[in-house]
């Protein structure tokens, strides 16, 4: 027979806890009283009771003597609410890092998330988010200006494998082109969203940037997603979302006083520092594309150096030139 549904019951890990909570009171309650105190029925009552026994590894004994259950050692926390300083720690900022969520479809199913997590902390723990305001700060150097609608419409789309009909204006175009694409992912990478999508014009997966998509219209259609499309693969060698595009070998040379930035942070899974006697460093990445780096390279002004490849020194030398002519 089916379990009737019992409106407003708790959740099973709050019952848990309710359940925990009478046994550790020393009360010896059975399941007919559990089941009217958390108004569910007594066959739910006796699974918590197994998983609490079973997967938590509570020592959970029956007295048929007095007809209620018991511990058969001291319990001093339930089990899934034990947290470390460290991990409350990550939570507050967890909250924090949904600054850059704000205004987005991710916000509210995220917010509840860690809304959700706060309410099951013991009541020994309290977690005043108010008290971290002026600790804790994530701050981007230039904030994605992004169509909310779009952006959730792309979204909606990817989960639900939608086909959609893009309005999207590439740089530099002054007028935006009609595309018909599977969208695959959305990825935010560095600071930065980006949808990967199979599109039919190209017969291939393209890189687009929601910023510049003016409209998005599904066509009625839905799509399979190839298994061979990997984000991790296909980004393995990319300096930022740019790949495929060849194998390259590249070093860049940094001077002394911009050498200790570069050993401070991880640039490229690849990448291995060779260290120069005049105090400086060489970064050494095996790339797949060099617009990006051809662009970072130049953020450097004069404290980096190409050493190879050819390609990419005449790049950087070439932007150089003309950044200088623009200059006077």
């Amino acid at each position: 027979m089916k379990e009737a549904h019992i409106p407003g019951s708790r959740p099973p890990l709050e019952r848990m806890m309710r359940i925990h909570q009478a046994i550790q009171s020393g009360k010896l309650p059975n399941a007919a009283q559990l089941s009217l105190e958390l108004e569910v029925s007594s066959k739910s009552i006796h699974r918590d009771l197994e998983f609490m026994r079973d997967r938590m590894a509570l020592p959970i004994e029956y007295d048929s003597a007095r007809r209620g259950f018991y511990y058969t050692e001291e319990v001093s926390a339930f089990p899934t609410m034990q947290i470390t300083e460290g991990e409350l720690f990550a939570l507050i900022v967890a909250e924090k890092a949904l600054q850059q969520y704000r205004g987005t479809s991710f916000e509210k199913p995220l917010l509840s998330a860690i809304k959700k997590m706060e309410q099951s902390l013991p009541d020994t723990i309290s977690l005043n988010l108010a008290d971290w305001e002026q600790t804790i700060s994530f701050r981007t150097r230039a904030e994605p200006i992004l169509n909310l609608k779009i952006f959730d419409a792309l979204g909606k789309a990817t989960a639900q494998r939608q086909q959609l009909e893009l309005t999207y204006r590439k740089p530099g175009q002054r007028q935006p082109e009609s595309r018909v694409v599977d969208p695959y992912h959305m990825a935010n990478i560095n600071g930065e969203w980006f949808l990967f999508a199979f599109d039919h014009l190209r017969k291939d997966i393209r890189t687009f940037v929601p910023a510049r998509i003016k409209a998005a219209r599904p066509t009625g259609k839905t799509f399979e997603r190839t298994h061979k499309f990997s984000l991790e693969k296909r980004l393995r060698d990319s300096f930022g979302v740019h790949s495929a595009q060849g194998e390259f070998l590249v070093a860049i040379r940094f001077n002394n006083l911009v050498a200790d930035y570069i050993r401070e942070k991880r640039w490229h899974d690849s990448q291995e520092l060779v260290e120069l006697k005049n105090g400086g460093v060489e970064l050494r990445m095996k790339l797949s594309s060099l617009p990006e780096v051809e662009r970072w390279v130049l953020s450097w002004g004069g404290n980096a150096v190409v050493v190879k490849p050819r390609e990419l020194a005449a790049m950087v030398r070439k932007s150089a030139e003309k950044l200088l002519k623009s200059q006077n």
